[in-house]
């Protein structure tokens, strides 16, 4: 294989490497179709964000404006507050599930009951499975002022209702707390997996020697998946501009827009709602840059770290 890597095109090519690959070359062929249809074409539409586009003139006959509209952004009071909307939501649901997801799996660990392990481990993930459009349906109801949460509020003490997704005090705290109940059963299978790869020999040394569980998990269990405790919040970086437009889109209102209006809804409000597509276009090409740059960050760091690389 090394020596095949070290062989120019045309050499493979003499060697017959393609004509013998070349079932598989013709089982990507769909899924490198589509990549190029919809990932690679349309990003030919990015030139609008120089221009001052009109959709009757068309890519070819709106007039060039440079970066007009990148200055308009920057000038814009209403990006800074976005953008800490965006870190804020987004970094507190990487640091949240995360942590969710490692103690969940240490628990679900420590049940030696297959039966009841596994019963746990369906309720728990079944949510990670639903849609935001239909979890916000159903989260409408329950956090509205006569929703179940408050009427059990109101059960135990609490004098007036709280409206969850009309108070910017808390809106953020909300999408945060929803996102990790949707998804830390999901993110737990990876550290389990990690889990299970420990030595048993091990965990039977530390009996020997009169370690409790609880010891077990803090000198075995948790130094043993911190690699991958490492990797994963290393990767996680690269979404640090990802709050999640489904879930606030469908979540939020013009009352919270101050604490929850992120790149991506202002994006989809200035793009489709008020067409303007030069600015919507310039939010998302910045936005996308600042992604790459830290997705490289991220990857960097995870080799380092982790040694993690998929090149």
């Amino acid at each position: 294989m090394k020596k095949q890597n070290s062989l120019s095109a045309g050499e493979l090519f003499k060697k017959g490497v393609f004509h013998r690959n070349s079932p598989l070359y013709l089982m990507i062929l769909p899924a490198v179709i589509m990549l190029i249809l919809f990932n690679y074409i349309p990003m030919y539409g990015i030139i609008i964000s120089f221009q001052d586009y009109m959709p009757v003139h068309g890519f070819t006959g709106s007039p060039w404006v440079g970066l007009k509209w990148y200055r308009y952004l920057l000038d814009m009071p209403d990006f800074i507050q976005i953008s800490i909307s965006t870190i804020v939501i987004a970094v507190g649901k990487i640091i949240s599930t995360t942590m969710f997801s490692i103690f969940f799996a240490l628990m679900l660990n420590e049940i030696h009951k297959k039966k009841y392990k596994k019963i746990i481990q369906t309720a728990v993930y079944l949510p990670y499975f639903f849609s935001w459009v239909i979890i916000g349906g159903i989260f409408v109801d329950i956090l509205s002022l006569d929703g179940l949460i408050n009427q059990f509020l109101l059960w135990i003490g609490l004098k007036e209702p709280i409206f969850f997704l009309a108070d910017n005090s808390l809106f953020r705290e909300t999408m945060i707390t929803l996102e990790v109940w949707k998804s830390f059963g999901w993110g737990a299978i990876i550290y389990l997996a990690a889990i299970s790869n420990i030595n048993p020999n091990l965990y039977e040394s530390s009996s020997i020697d009169g370690a409790n569980r609880i010891q077990q998990i803090f000198y075995i269990t948790i130094p043993s998946i911190a690699s991958t405790i490492v990797l994963l919040a290393t990767l996680s970086l690269g979404n640090v501009l990802n709050a999640g437009f489904e879930q606030i889109f469908v979540l939020y209102n013009e009352v919270v827009y101050e604490s929850g209006d992120i790149i991506d809804t202002f994006v989809y409000r200035m793009g489709l709602v008020n067409a303007q597509f030069s600015l919507s276009t310039a939010v998302g090409l910045a936005k996308s840059v600042v992604s790459f740059l830290l997705i490289s960050i991220s990857y960097r760091l995870a080799y380092k770290f982790a040694n993690y690389r998929i090149f």
